[in-house]
């Protein structure tokens, strides 16, 4: 399955916000009265379902394919600890999802494609690959070209978009020299995006 492209709107009105997504909100979800009666349309349904609807959340949220994910869920299996977390991480700590949460783009595949056109720089070497894994003390630097600097400064700009030390204590952002630091991998307290993650790994697990 290829990454989705199409209108971002119809998406959030089917499973709710994804901040990663879009920062647009359906106008249903801005009603509480039509917030609570679409959550429970949502746990109507068959358990296969339930489990899809989450998986497909989990993978539009964060711009994957359905190949990518299933790939990241076999590694969250590999390695030794909670498979749903594991998997939140490996998805949280790519390159694209840092910048989005350091405040750099207004959305994951905003930050995708500013990644894609080479702007940023890890440890000094140019990465254009947005699902690169970030690891502790990773430097995140820039392109010192006038249109890389002009976009993040218009960024950083947007209230929406400053970071937040709070939900992102494994992160370091210095605004003067627009130098991060990734400071330790990301913590269950620290995933901003909330979702049943146990529910995408039973979704694999009844397919293999």
């Amino acid at each position: 399955m290829v990454r989705y492209r199409g209108p971002r709107l119809k998406i959030i009105k089917r499973f709710g916000d994804l901040p990663g997504l879009t920062r647009k909100v359906s106008l249903k979800r801005k009603n509480s009265q039509d917030k609570d009666n679409n959550e429970q349309k949502k746990t109507k349904g068959s358990a296969y379902k339930i489990r899809l609807n989450e998986k497909q959340k989990l993978r539009y949220n964060y711009g994957v394919t359905e190949s990518q994910l299933l790939r990241y869920v076999k590694e969250a299996r590999r390695r030794k600890g909670l498979t749903g977390f594991l998997l939140m991480q490996l998805l949280e700590m790519r390159l694209d999802n840092i910048i989005f949460r350091l405040g750099l783009a207004p959305t994951i595949p905003a930050a995708r494609q500013f990644v894609n056109h080479g702007h940023v720089l890890i440890n000094q070497k140019k990465v254009n690959i947005p699902s690169f894994q970030c690891r502790p003390n990773d430097i995140i630097s820039f392109s010192s070209k006038p249109k890389t600097l002009t976009l993040l400064k218009s960024n950083l700009n947007q209230g929406e978009n400053q970071i937040d030390s709070i939900s992102n204590s494994h992160l370091e952002f210095d605004q003067n020299l627009l130098i991060g630091k990734i400071l330790n991998l990301v913590k269950r307290k620290d995933i901003r995006f909330k979702i049943n993650d146990m529910l995408v790994i039973e979704y694999y697990s009844r397919l293999a």
